[in-house]
This record gives C-alpha cells, structure tokens and sequence, in this order.
C-alpha cells in the first residue's frame, strides 16, 4: 500500500466512526427539546424524568463526536495538503460559518443548559436547549454545503490551478446540498428514534421480569411499583418508558419516510451528476431499466471494468427508471455506455504532472469499487426499511401497555439501536466511495478544459511517506477504539442505571455522595 491508500483508510475509518455520533447528537437534541417543552407545558414529573435521562446521553454523546470530530479537520492537512490547497477558497466560508456560528453558538448554549437547571428562568433554561439543537441542524447544513460542492461543484472557477468561488448563494442553494440536507436530518432522527426505542424497551422488559408490572386476563398492563427501589421504579418511571417508546417509534417510521422521499430525490440528481456512481450500485453493465434486487460474480475493479463477469440473479424490470426518471421506460446508461464516455471527456491516463508522484501516467478506472457501491446501497435501504417495521411492530406488540415478556424479543429490540446507525454509515460510505476516483467530482454542466474537479490521487499530501501514513493510520485507530470502549461504558453504565442515573436524588443518594462517583456529575 502507498501512502494515498492508507490515507484513504486513515480518512475512513475516523469519519465513519465520527459519523456514528453525529445523527444521534442531532435527532437526540431536539427530541430532547421537544420533551423539555412539554416538562415546562404541562408540569408533568415524568417530562422532567425523561428530558433529564435521554439529556445525560446525548450530552455523553455529544462530548464524543466533539473529541473525535477535531480530528477530521487536522487531517486536511497533515494527510490531503492538496487537496486543502485545491478547495481552500470554496471551503472557509461554510466550515467558517459552521465552527464560528453554529457549533460555537451549539457549545455556548448547551453549556448553559447544563448549568442552568435550577439557576435561569424556566423559559430562557427551554430556549437553550432548543437553539443548541437547531444550531446542530445549521452546523449540519454547513458541512453538507461542503461535501456537496465536492459532488457537485457550482458557483467556481479555476484560478492558478485552484478553484475560487466566484458565487456564493451557488454554493450555499447547490442542488445537491439542498436534497442531501433533509435526506441526512432524517436518517438521525431514525437513529434517535431507534435508540428511544431500543432502551425504553430494555426498562420495560425489566421492570416485566421484576414482576413490577403485570398483565390482566386481557393481556393489559397492571402497572406496580417497587417498595425497595422507591422512585426509580414507581409509576412515573413506567410512564417515562412507555412514552419514551411510543415517541421513539414514531419518531423512526416518520424519519423513514422522509428518507425514502428525500433519497428519491437524492437518486434523481444522482444520475445527472454522478451516473457512473448510479450504475457502479446497480452493477448496471449494460443500459436498462430494471432494478437489480441480487448480482453475482467478480465485482472487483479491473476484471469489471467491461462487467463481462458480473451476471444479474434477480432485477425488478422498471424500477430503475421509476427512481432516475419517474417512468418505467426510459433506459439508464450502464457502466459500459459510460465509461468511454468519462475517458473520452477526462483520459485515460493520469497527467503527466509532478503532483501525481509516481501516480503519473497510470491508466484511471472511473469505475468505483462495485462490491462496496453496490452493497452498500441496498445495505442503506435494508437497514433502515427494517429500523421503520421493527418500529411498527414495537408500537403493535405495546399496545397494551407494556412489553411482552419473552427476552429474545428484548435482546432483538436492543440489538436493532445498532440498524439505523448501520444504515446511515453505509449511506455515507456509497456516497463517498461511489464518486472514485474523484475527490471532487466534475460537473457534467460545465465545459472545455475549465472544469472543476480533481483527482483522489492528486489530493493526498506529497511530503507524507507511507510509513508516515501508516504510523498515524494506526495511532487514530487506536485512540478511537480506546474512546468507542469508553462511550460504551459510559453509556451503558447510565442506561442501565435507569433515571436514577440521571437523577440520584429518586435513589436517595445524597448529591456529594453522588459527585464524589459520577464522572459526569458536572451535567446538572
């Protein structure tokens, strides 16, 4: 491996792990705003229990996805100076706009929600927490403003070798960043509302196998309470449970929907911008109009350049058509139509530059690595049309109050918290892997010799040696798998500790006890 593959790997592993904390800070914050509302409308105690519990996970949450974020940004220019280089000019106004407006302004206000309980009025304490969760969805946009301008980029020109924004409102409305942004709070809060679902259930089950709760002849819940655990299981912590579930699955059957509609979307644009990627997730050799559901064979770059051992098992004849085109005639060209197409327009050959290395006159594959496009797209689907029924079934099975008692059932409703948080990584990692072997993607609008893209092979830090590479690759790697052992044990240290975890005073402990031995006794 050179040195631009083990930056490549470098680069992905940080940001997918990265990636996993961000939908869970962004669809968790605002539900989390939306249970503080109804705490401050109503006065319900169990309001409180719950904006207090799911409060105290989204804040561990989000102190991860801060500690491993810092790190993306550095790599721009220890491993991808070119690159840096390259986009510099388009690039500070949304990154600035995202670390000076939004995640300052998120950082400033979520710090004063956390000490604020008890020491500001109740509605400026509410108002915190809400505008540090939309500041997350602004951060968000910032970002994707960015990402989508290396899709698809607008509003530039080349200047001396580097692209220089020349149109503002272009970058900003790009598109593709207008369908990427609605497509992305979705799938967030799909991961929010799987992970509401997942542990309400796991304290319903408990509180099932405690024999707290029991059900009737009918099969509704007679909901108890506990003598020796007090408040942490008595009738409010049944009802911040089973509230707690029923928002989390409707929560993830709306999110799935709304992604289904904004990926349509997303999948429109894509064949005009990216159709190489389109056809790479289809293994689509040839032009057609059915959607392959199963394809076998060698789908590795090099043998598959002409698809001659790529063999379709099983396609919907039409469906292909219906998400490019919304008809079930029009052909999409497959990758043997586009890839004389792309040669013809970009080479054949990297150029015969200094900044390519020892890349320099080697032949390009514009075709993307089908086995991780073309799994990678149906793994995004499946993952989260199954998070959107196991959210139907959960409201279904509940209906009567409670949780069955079989564990198995528990152990799955546990275990699918990890499917949209699958889904949305492998989204991610389609998205990205899928326009190779560009960093940013040419525009197919724009003409002559003045477009603007540039080559992953260009992008990567000339001075970096391989071992270099290789030394941080494995470094990152490690710190990260050390911080993911520590959010788990956070996390499940306070899940299972129920809303006692969040609020020790229903325990009986006293505060000091309880700061003495709780590493994240500083949240309220």
């Amino acid at each position: 491996m050179d040195a631009l593959e083990i930056a490549r790997w470098q680069f992905g592993i940080t940001t997918v792990y990265h990636f996993l904390m961000v939908p869970l800070t962004i669809g968790l914050g605002l539900t989390v705003a939306v249970m503080q509302t109804a705490w401050h409308r109503s006065g319900k105690e169990e309001y409180l229990r719950m904006t207090k519990f799911w409060g105290k996970l989204f804040l561990i949450n989000f102190i991860m996805g801060v500690a491993t974020g810092i790190v993306q940004e550095f790599q721009f220019g220890m491993a991808w100076s070119e690159y840096s280089r390259f986009v510099g000019d388009v690039f500070g106004a949304p990154l600035a706009m995202e670390a000076l407006l939004a995640f300052f302004l998120e950082s400033v206000l979520l710090g004063l929600w956390i000490f604020g309980w008890d020491r500001l009025p109740k509605r400026l304490h509410l108002a915190t927490i809400w505008i540090a969760s939309l500041a997350s969805i602004f951060s968000a946009y910032f970002i994707l403003v960015a990402n989508s301008w290396m899709q698809h980029p607008v509003g530039t020109e080349i200047v001396d070798g580097r692209a220089t924004m020349v149109d503002a409102w272009a970058v900003f409305t790009n598109n593709t960043a207008l369908v990427t942004f609605p497509h992305t709070i979705f799938g967030a809060f799909a991961v929010a509302g799987g992970f509401l679902l997942g542990i309400s259930w796991y304290h319903l089950h408990k509180r099932r196998q405690s024999g707290i709760d029991t059900v009737d002849a009918s099969g509704k819940v007679v909901v108890g309470e506990s003598a020796t655990l007090g408040k942490n299981r008595d009738k409010v912590d049944y009802q911040v449970w089973i509230k707690s579930l029923r928002i989390g699955a409707v929560v993830a059957m709306v999110a799935f929907m709304g992604v289904a509609l904004s990926g349509h979307a997303q999948a429109q644009l894509m064949i005009q911008q990216q159709p190489m990627k389109m056809a790479a997730a289809e293994a689509a050799c040839h032009d057609g109009t059915g959607f392959s559901l199963l394809s076998v064979g060698d789908l590795r770059g090099g043998g598959a350049t002409t698809c001659d051992d790529v063999v379709g098992v099983f396609e919907i004849p039409g469906l292909l058509s219906f998400l490019a085109h919304d008809n079930f005639t029009t052909e999409v060209k497959g990758v043997n139509t586009l890839l004389p197409e792309y040669q013809e327009k970009y080479g054949t050959h990297l150029p015969d530059n200094p900044i390519y290395g020892d890349r320099a006159g080697t032949e390009i594959n514009y075709l993307p690595v089908m086995e991780v496009t073309y799994w990678g797209f149906r793994l995004m689907i499946t993952l989260g049309g199954l998070s959107a029924v196991a959210a139907a079934v959960a409201l279904w099975l509940t209906r009567k109050g409670t949780v069955p008692h079989s564990k198995w059932i528990s152990r799955l409703a546990v275990l699918g918290i990890l499917a949209p948080f699958g889904g949305n990584a492998a989204g991610w990692i389609f998205t990205e892997m899928g326009r190779q072997p560009f960093v940013v993607a040419p525009n197919p609008s724009f003409q002559g010799i003045d477009q603007v893209f540039m080559y992953t092979a260009a992008a990567v830090s000339p001075g970096v040696s391989a071992g270099e590479m290789l030394f941080s690759l494995i470094s990152l790697t490690s710190i990260y798998a050390f911080l993911l052992v520590v959010e788990v044990v956070l996390l499940t240290r306070y899940v299972r500790g129920g809303i006692g975890s969040a609020m020790p005073e229903l325990d009986g402990h006293p505060d000091d006890q309880d700061k003495d031995t709780d590493v994240l006794s500083f949240a309220y």
